[in-house]
């Protein structure tokens, strides 16, 4: 069985540290939640490996949904600035690992995700991981003119 713990702390300092995230809040956060329960159950032992994980089946005319590579959501987020009592808007949440970081960088969130499945595993997850700041809603992330307000 694998030590999620240290294979958090591993992806952290290898992947994370090494690729100039030097926010101190940010690399916190990532250590405190685990990535193994944002991903399919089958492939937990790969959560914190350094590619991207399909985590949906592709929507008709979209692409398979994935979960980003550590690394890089870290450079996005850290670029993003989040501040504790900042409000953010997670679009595409998935599985909810994004809105799980976020919740411990700023004030609220509220994801949205497209995929009624994605959404209803992302609550999931995000109550296990005790995320009480994220506020799930189910609906399209795209919206053409005259669609009105979320």
């Amino acid at each position: 069985m694998i030590d999620f713990a240290a294979a958090r702390r591993i992806m952290v300092d290898s992947q994370v540290r090494t690729s100039d995230v030097t926010d101190l809040r940010l690399v916190a956060a990532m250590l405190a939640v685990p990535r193994e329960r944002f991903v399919p159950a089958e492939q937990a032992d790969l959560a914190y490996l350094d590619f991207d994980i399909p985590v949906g089946a592709a929507q008709p005319g979209g692409p398979v949904r994935r979960l980003l590579k550590p690394m890089v959501l870290a450079k996005l987020l850290q670029a993003a600035g989040v501040a504790e009592g900042d409000r953010v808007l997670d679009v595409g949440c998935a599985t909810g690992y994004s809105s799980a970081v976020l919740a411990r960088l700023a004030g609220a969130v509220i994801a949205v995700e497209e995929d009624a499945g994605l959404a209803e595993r992302a609550r999931e997850n995000l109550r296990a991981a005790g995320a009480s700041l994220v506020q799930i809603v189910s609906g399209p992330c795209r919206r053409g003119p005259g669609a009105g307000p979320l």
